[in-house]
C-alpha cells in the first residue's frame, strides 16, 4: 500500500486573505467553503501511474477547520479510468496512510464522488482553475517587500505536509453545487508545489 506522487496545489475559499484556517484559527464568517485541488504531474499508486489526474475538494467546512466534520464533493479528471479513481480516493481517504492520513480524518462527510472536466492552469500562483459547470476561480500572487511572493511555513494546519505555501487571492471564485452557491472576489488563495510518499 503504497504510493509517490508530486505535482501542484491550488486553494480558494469564502475567507479574506490569508484564511484563518491555516493558523488554527476560526473561518472568517464562520464557516470556510472552497476548492482544494491536487494536481499530479507525476506518480503512481500501488503501481498504478496517475500523472496528468486532477483530485479536488469542493468543501464546506462548518467551523474550526481542526475541528473537522467537513462536507466535500469529490472531483476527479474525467479523463481518469476507474483504477486510477478508486487509487487516488484511498490516497485521499488516507487508506494508504502516508502525510494525507491525517487530512482525511477532519473529512466527516462525502456527498459525491464525480469525474468532471477540470482545467487546472497554474503559473506560481497566477492561473485559472474550473471543475465543469460547477466551480471557476482566476488567481493572482501576493508579494512581499522585497518583491518575492509572499509565503507561508510552519503553520498550524496545511494541505500540503511539508511544503511552503504561496499566497495569493481570487480574481474570481465562484462555486455552484447544491449545498451552497458562492460569487465572490479578492478572497483567500494558497497554491504549493506538493510531493507526497507512504
Amino acid at each position: 500500500m503504497s504510493y509517490q506522487i508530486k505535482g501542484d496545489f491550488l486553494e480558494v475559499c469564502s475567507c479574506h486573505v490569508i484564511c484563518p484556517c491555516w493558523v488554527g484559527e476560526d473561518p472568517d464568517h464562520g464557516t470556510c467553503d472552497g476548492i482544494m485541488a491536487w494536481h499530479i504531474t507525476e506518480g503512481k499508486v500501488e503501481g498504478v501511474d496517475v500523472s496528468g489526474c486532477t483530485f479536488s475538494l469542493i468543501s464546506h467546512i462548518p467551523g474550526n477547520v481542526l475541528d473537522g466534520n467537513w462536507d466535500v464533493r469529490v472531483y476527479i479528471s474525467e479523463e481518469a479510468t476507474e483504477e486510477q479513481v478508486q487509487k487516488l480516493c484511498n490516497v485521499w481517504q488516507g487508506k494508504y496512510h502516508g502525510p494525507l492520513e491525517d487530512l482525511s480524518k477532519l473529512i466527516g462527510n462525502i456527498l459525491s464522488v464525480e469525474q468532471a472536466p477540470i482545467d487546472f492552469h497554474l503559473k506560481g500562483i497566477d492561473g485559472h482553475f474550473t471543475i465543469g459547470g460547477h466551480a471557476t476561480a482566476k488567481l493572482k500572487s501576493l508579494h512581499g517587500a522585497t518583491g518575492g511572493i509572499t509565503t507561508l511555513h510552519d503553520t498550524m494546519f496545511t494541505t500540503v505536509p511539508g511544503s511552503p505555501a504561496l499566497v495569493g487571492k481570487s480574481e474570481k471564485f465562484h462555486v455552484d453545487i447544491p449545498e451552497f452557491t458562492i460569487d465572490v472576489q479578492d478572497r483567500n488563495a494558497i497554491c504549493a508545489a506538493f510531493e507526497f510518499h507512504s
